[in-house]
């Protein structure tokens, strides 16, 4: 099948692939009295009364906002805000296939990143949480920081997702090869939202709970190589790595922070890698090349390299890193519990629950496929028992 031109007729024939529908009919006049005027005002004052009646009297408490402007969608990069809208509303549906979550695509013509913040801001009262989406780096750290007091939760899902199932594989994977994952030494290339967001993770900034040990080492990359602090080029995110990457601080190619590591994540492009640089790391490999539709380097390539576990982005191989395994079950238990914020540890506890629904892992299933349908519950059953502990982002 050609996916691209039968995705265009079937958007053209949907006019968008998701609506609004009532939740009971309105057929005389008392149906109308109730959900409109008068009996309306009734729960309008309760809620005025009191403001948390708001997740029991509307839709507040089951809906969540996907905020995007559009700067990095998919691998299109900068398309805009309405080209950005045919991603946001398969994100909206993915929310009610998976959660049961009703979620509404949200759009912004803006790339000023204090317009967006004022903007969530704004909206906020009619939403249980934000997803934020594909907001190009480094603003989107901004963004999400600057939205961590609204009240809800908010997430950025292209750093927090993506970082969430590579942990979770990871754990499981780590497993296969008989590693424990504190003596892994990790090699990550690509410094955006993602490259961060899984280095944090897995050195468990900010946490101070049993349910992860850090990874033995992190060296991150970017285009021009290691991430190191003699380097003059650096932005504020760059150099704010370095406090829990590269603390030897060496410097060199990516190909010279391979040699001997156990781990390499890319969140980058495609072909960087071939079977001679998989050689050069540690026994039993462990390879997560996230770069769609190529990865850094093809399955066969790396396991000719004596890659033993290897994860790609790509649902035509084994082993598929897919953020839907992540951000419902994330939401529903943020929401269920009421959580103000997604906090570290809320995400951790999401990972593991993530790698235990793969009850028996091996070198072709170390991550639970995306249409397990019993993952998202696992998953917001963990996530609002860790929200109560009381950590902080």
């Amino acid at each position: 099948m050609d996916y691209f031109k039968e995705s265009v007729k079937l958007h053209e024939k949907l006019k968008g692939k998701i609506t609004v529908t009532n939740k009971i009919e309105v057929e005389n006049k008392d149906d109308l009295s109730l959900v409109y005027s008068p009996g309306v005002a009734e729960p309008c004052m309760e809620i005025h009364r009191n403001p948390e009646r708001a997740y029991d009297l509307t839709m507040k408490g089951n809906t969540v906002a996907v905020v995007s402007d559009g700067t990095a969608v998919l691998g299109l990069g900068n398309i805009g805000a309405k080209a950005a809208i045919p991603v946001m509303e398969g994100k909206a549906m993915l929310f009610k296939k998976f959660a049961g979550i009703d979620a509404v695509p949200i759009c912004l013509d803006t790339e000023d990143p204090e317009e967006i913040i004022r903007t969530v801001k704004l909206l906020a009262p009619v939403f249980g949480g934000i997803n934020l989406e594909d907001i190009s780096a480094p603003r989107s750290f901004q963004i999400e920081d600057a939205l961590q007091d609204i009240g809800i939760p908010v997430m950025h899902d292209d750093q927090h997702g993506t970082a969430i199932v590579v942990l979770a594989g990871l754990i499981n994977a780590a497993k296969v090869v008989g590693k424990n994952i504190e003596d892994l030494n990790v090699v990550i290339n690509g410094a955006g939202a993602a490259g961060i967001a899984i280095a944090r993770l897995l050195t468990c900034m900010s946490l101070d709970a049993d349910l992860c040990t850090p990874v033995k080492s992190i060296i991150m990359c970017d285009s021009r190589g290691i991430i190191d602090r003699e380097r003059t080029d650096l932005n504020d995110t760059k150099k704010m790595a370095l406090k829990y990457t590269n603390r030897r601080n060496i410097s060199g190619t990516l190909q010279d922070a391979l040699v001997g590591a156990d781990v390499f994540i890319g969140v980058s492009v495609a072909d960087l890698l071939d079977r001679n640089d998989i050689k050069t790391m540690a026994k039993d490999a462990i390879i997560f090349g996230l770069a769609n539709p190529t990865p850094e380097i093809m399955p066969e390539e790396a396991r000719a390299g004596g890659a033993a576990v290897v994860a790609t982005g790509r649902s035509d191989f084994n082993n598929q890193i897919n953020n839907v395994l992540a951000f419902p079950g994330i939401f529903k238990g943020a929401l269920q519990s009421k959580a103000p914020q997604i906090t570290p540890i809320m995400k951790l506890a999401a990972a593991f629950a993530i790698a235990e629904c793969v009850e028996n892992p091996s070198v072709e299933k170390v991550i639970p496929s995306p249409f397990n349908m019993a993952v998202a519950d696992k998953v917001a059953e963990a996530v609002a028992k860790a929200s109560q502990l009381g950590h902080t982002n």
